[in-house]
């Protein structure tokens, strides 16, 4: 063990070798003896009632198994929604045990949204499975239907719910509102605006898929599939859907093919197989095709707000006003209000001191695909929202954006600072990071650049963005007293050093490509001096101690690494007494450094890790009242959130003649407080960057009048290619929390709050107009240049 510190340096990832060498294993590569197909049948109709369903000629095809209906295990329940910031007076499905409600497993006498499951077939071979779904004969009574949250309230809009006729899910608010409208009334400078997020898909590069197994001898469930949270899929389906014991389900993932969120989520698949593989006596397998995952895994975004923010002529905001309007699509995912309802309604304030915010949301269901969380979930919409707004209320007055962005932010010295919507803001040094990304932009030299663009039939633009946003759900409390969610979200960690000195670590945590195991063995390396190659990593099974778990909403190295620390200094604890046992001497004299443990006063007494734990698994001789081993399980719930931040430019080029916008330069200074490894911290932001280049420039989900998807494949759903690109700068700062035991915050899904708004800025800073709607199609560029004045 070297005496350079491990934390904070970027080691190699562990996990690669098997991604490179082709020896990981994702889910489309598992197979099991005996194992049969599964394909669904999807509902061609945005709402229609099921008259009828006729499986004769289905279950016909040579080597079709089972086909079920929604008829056939109608007994199970709806998939459930454990996220209700409104609390009783949300207003969801039927529920027999009147919990929050989402889909039923399986389509039952209606459906309401195109690719709503009506049946499933399992067949011997794929391509059998695949004829039979498409020789179900299904009678519908087509029924009027609504698209969007503004249509589906309106009075007369097609009802997606019989016992919710106004189609509202909940309405939601944060803030004074009364207070806000009077300090807009009193306001020298009010600026009003409309701005929508438009509609996209995570767009993983693997599909979901599942694979059920059942035991008939033991009555054990297995179930193999690539979602982020197997824990919450553990006790959700046993519990809330299914009714099995919990003892009797075990969840274990694979290799993750990229999730960006969309496989955070209880789907009803996983039920299905479930049922499916118990009736068949087989293990069942089920892969979504590409067409299916735009139709079948969650949307996300696609708020629409109007914005009204007011201040006075010297820079000084003094009110904001938010009113959302957003769509959960026809039923709730499990966390489907959250997004909308708290974490856009609380980051809407952004990196800013604002006396008055207020924001509003009206959740409304519609007759489209179910939308919820994806990396920024929420916050993403709600800081694009005042970034945008910190733009033009600079345009209505004159002063340069940034200077506007300078007196507004929250000061140094005003941390832990409350928001005003909910949110108490740890640390932050803000305009650190805005003067090295401007130092590093270096806009001195801009209208050379300008002139040179010129030369090559391009317009040169410049936008600058800041951001300030949550990360780490929990604390469990809040979660569940103020924001309303049903369970627990705190982490956890059971930590074992054997005989030999290694070390085993059993994590809650789920990784999908963020490097978890190199992560969390950097943890163990740097608080108990452990070789990273002796410490071993487990983790995407339920089949363990360990209660809770999964990785979203950026908080795997703040909450799951927090579990992981203090189960190290439980550890060094217990060593620590056990050493100072062997030495002869008080525990209070025993000194630890790199795995050694020695006498303060006599540094030439000393035993090292691997003979303590010896020493405790012999039990030969324990001081008393220790029990043999060396091992602990620890929880860390944290005492608040984290908000990382930072500040981003983006330079673009346009071309004059088609409208097409080429990202020249993007600069991003980040902090995410004491990071754990560089490297691996500076692929995530890579990752948040060119998420966010293409939701601003590309990606869009675009439903036709009869609500088809009608962009379903993968060559018809944009995305910002890679080769298109520049090679991003960034660059952090360090600014540490008090809210985790390393000083770390989330990274994940924080870089991507500040690149939509750079962009769009940048765009307008190029052609000379005010605002433009994402996504910034060169259609819509050329349009805003012909009808500039």
């Amino acid at each position: 063990m070297t005496n350079s510190p491990i934390l904070g340096s970027p080691v190699k990832r562990k996990e690669d070798k098997a991604l490179l060498n082709g020896s990981a294993k994702f889910m489309a590569d598992l197979s099991m003896p005996g194992m049969v197909h599964m394909v669904f049948l999807d509902s061609p109709h945005a709402h229609a009632k099921i008259k009828k369903i006729n499986l004769d000629k289905a279950k016909s095809i040579e080597g079709v198994l089972d086909i079920i209906t929604g008829e056939d295990i109608k007994q199970y329940n709806p998939l459930p929604v454990l996220m209700n910031p409104a609390g009783e007076k949300g207003k969801f499905p039927p529920h027999p045990w009147g919990f929050p409600a989402g889909q039923t497993i399986l389509a039952v006498d209606k459906v309401r949204h195109i690719g709503e499951t009506v049946a499933a077939v399992a067949a011997t071979t794929l391509e059998a499975a695949q004829r039979a779904a498409k020789n179900i004969q299904v009678d519908y009574e087509v029924l009027p239907h609504v698209l969007d949250a503004r249509s589906a309230l309106k009075d007369g809009a097609p009802i997606v719910h019989d016992n919710i006729p106004d189609n509202v899910c909940q309405y939601v608010s944060w803030g004074n509102k009364e207070a806000a409208q009077a300090a807009i009334g009193k306001a020298e400078v009010v600026v009003n605006h409309h701005l929508p997020y438009q509609l996209v898909s995570a767009c993983p590069v693997e599909t979901r898929s599942t694979i059920a197994d059942y035991d008939s001898t033991t009555e054990d469930y297995t179930l193999w599939t690539n979602t982020q949270i197997p824990h919450i899929n553990r006790a959700a389906l046993c519990g809330l859907v299914l009714g099995i014991p919990f003892n009797k389900l075990r969840v274990v993932v694979p290799e993750v093919g990229g999730s960006y969120g969309c496989k955070g989520y209880i789907y009803n698949d996983t039920a299905v197989a479930l049922v499916m593989a118990k009736r068949v006596g087989r293990p069942v397998k089920w892969v979504d095709t590409r067409e299916g995952l735009y139709r079948r895994t969650t949307h996300a975004r696609g708020s629409d707000v109007d914005a009204t923010i007011a201040g006075d002529k010297s820079g000084k905001i003094s009110a904001l006003y938010c009113s959302n309007f957003a769509t959960l699509g026809a039923y709730s995912t499990f966390n489907g209000p959250g997004a909308p309802a708290a974490l856009t309604g609380m980051s809407v304030t952004g990196a800013y001191a604002i006396e008055h915010p207020f924001y509003e949301v009206n959740i409304a269901y519609s007759n489209r695909q179910m939308v919820g969380p994806m990396r920024g979930a929420g916050r993403t919409e709600g800081l694009y929202v005042i970034e945008r707004l910190i733009d033009l209320y600079a345009d209505e007055i004159g002063m340069d954006p940034v200077d506007v962005r300078r007196i507004n932010y929250i000061k140094n010295d005003d941390f832990p600072y409350k928001n005003g919507l909910g949110f108490t803001y740890d640390s932050g040094n803000y305009e650190l990071a805005l003067d090295q990304a401007l130092d590093k932009a270096n806009l001195k030299e801009i209208e050379q650049k300008r002139q040179e663009a010129a030369t090559r039939g391009k317009l040169l633009g410049f936008g600058v963005s800041s951001y300030a946003a949550v990360t780490g759900v929990g604390p469990s409390p809040y979660m569940h007293n103020v924001i309303g969610l049903n369970g627990g979200t705190y982490g956890t960690a059971h930590l074992r050093v054997h005989q030999s000195g290694d070390a085993q670590l059993h994590i809650g945590s789920q990784p999908h490509g963020q490097g978890h195991v190199t992560v969390f063995s950097q943890v163990v390396a740097e608080e108990l001096g452990i070789d990273l190659d002796r410490i071993e990593v487990i983790h995407s099974d339920t089949k363990g101690n360990l209660p809770i778990g999964g990785s979203y909403g950026s908080r795997s190295y703040q909450i799951e690494g927090g579990a992981v620390a203090v189960a190290c200094q439980k550890v060094k604890a217990k060593a620590t007494t056990m050493a100072a046992h062997m030495l002869g001497c008080r525990a209070e004299d025993i000194i630890h450094q790199q795995g050694e443990y020695s006498v303060r006063t006599d540094a030439s007494k000393k035993v090292t890790l691997p003979e303590i734990s010896n020493a405790l698994h012999n039990a030969w001789d324990l001081p008393e009242g220790l029990d043999p081993g060396l091992e602990m399980i620890a929880y860390w719930d944290p005492k608040d959130f984290a908000f990382p931040f930072g500040s981003h430019v983006a330079f673009v080029e346009i071309d004059q003649d088609t409208g097409e916008v080429d990202v020249v330069q993007y600069i991003a200074v980040d902090d995410f407080g004491k990071v754990c490894n560089p490297g691996i911290v500076d692929g995530q932001t890579h990752g948040n960057i060119y998420a966010g280049l293409s939701q601003a420039l590309m990606e869009q989900i675009v439903h036709d009048k009869n609500g088809v998807v009608i962009n379903s494949l993968e060559l018809h759903y944009g995305s910002v290619r890679p080769s298109h690109l520049p090679l991003f700068d960034v660059t952090r700062t360090e600014t540490t929390t008090p809210h985790t035991p390393h000083g770390g915050k989330g990274a994940g899904d924080v870089a991507i709050n500040g690149v939509p708004p750079a962009v769009v800025s940048a765009v307008c800073n190029a052609i000379g107009v005010k605002h433009i709607d994402t996504p910034l199609t060169p259609e819509k560029v050329w349009m805003a240049m012909q009808s500039k004045p």
